[in-house]
Parts: structure tokens; C-alpha cells; sequence
């Protein structure tokens, strides 16, 4: 798939959670919630696609909160929706 697809897909599936493969073979699990011509941004989620828990980076009301990061598209070899492994 090229970027373009890599692009297309992920405006599709922004707001959904999904599992993404890099080319140095780590996976990423998270929230799209923003993507742009060249990085796609998720949030990273836990088991069953809910939000990592915790005390850690913007604490508040009892839920943890980690914050979105971003993965070139250049560098994704696979982006499958993420709920389908967390039944």
C-alpha cells in the first residue's frame, strides 16, 4: 500500500482505534485523532481498547490520559481496525 493509501485509509478510520505496523516491526494500538499529508496521530489505548489508566501526563479525575503521538506514514507496513483484537 502506498502513503497515499496509508493517508486515505487513516481519514477513514480517524476516531476508530486500530493496530498499525511499522517497518522496523513495532506495533502501535490506539485512537486515530488527527492525521496529516504525512503522519498519522493516535492515542495510545490499553486492553479492549480503552484509555491507558494511571497517574500518568495530564492526570485528572481519576483516568489517565497518554498523549498522542505521531508515526510517519512512510514508515507503515500494515493498519488494521483494532477492535477486531480486542474481542
Amino acid at each position: 500500500m502506498s502513503v497515499v493509501n496509508y493517508y486515505d485509509t487513516c481519514c477513514r478510520y480517524k476516531g476508530k482505534v486500530v493496530n498499525i505496523t511499522c517497518r522496523d516491526g513495532k506495533k502501535h494500538v490506539g485512537k486515530i485523532v488527527n492525521v496529516t499529508r504525512s503522519h498519522v496521530y493516535i492515542q495510545p489505548m490499553g486492553p479492549r481498547g480503552r484509555n491507558l489508566g494511571g497517574f500518568g501526563y495530564g492526570f485528572y479525575g481519576g483516568y489517565g490520559y497518554r498523549r498522542p503521538y505521531a508515526i510517519p506514514l512512510a514508515f507503515i507496513t500494515g493498519l488494521a481496525l483494532g477492535g477486531l483484537f480486542f474481542w
